[in-house]
């Protein structure tokens, strides 16, 4: 059983005991987070199910960590009138454990 859920305006593929890494949450390692915007479902039953039938299904996790993603750098660069910036971004994540998919 697998679903597909969506999290900081990214779509996440979720099976219950994977640890996943989203978009920053709020709250603290040990807490419970639940996803309740679910695309699709995969059944046991090998039946895939969408669109308004997902309304009621719920994904739930535990909050495992808090971290950041290596620097990326971006390098600007002009070839006339001396144009050269170098900047770095690094992008805050929140890693989830997936506990169990709710479909009815």
């Amino acid at each position: 059983m697998y679903a597909v859920i969506r999290s900081g305006g990214k779509q996440y593929r979720v099976a219950p005991g994977e640890t996943i890494e989203v978009e920053k949450l709020e709250g603290k390692v040990g807490h419970k987070v639940t996803f309740a915007e679910v695309l699709a479902v995969l059944s046991d039953d090998s039946k895939f199910h969408g669109g308004e039938k997902t309304s009621k299904a719920k994904v739930t996790g535990k909050i495992v960590g808090h971290g950041r993603h290596p620097k990326e750098i971006v390098f600007k660069f002009k070839r006339c009138g001396q144009y050269k910036i170098t900047r770095g971004h690094r992008q805050d994540f929140t890693s989830v454990q997936v506990g169990e998919i709710q479909f009815e």
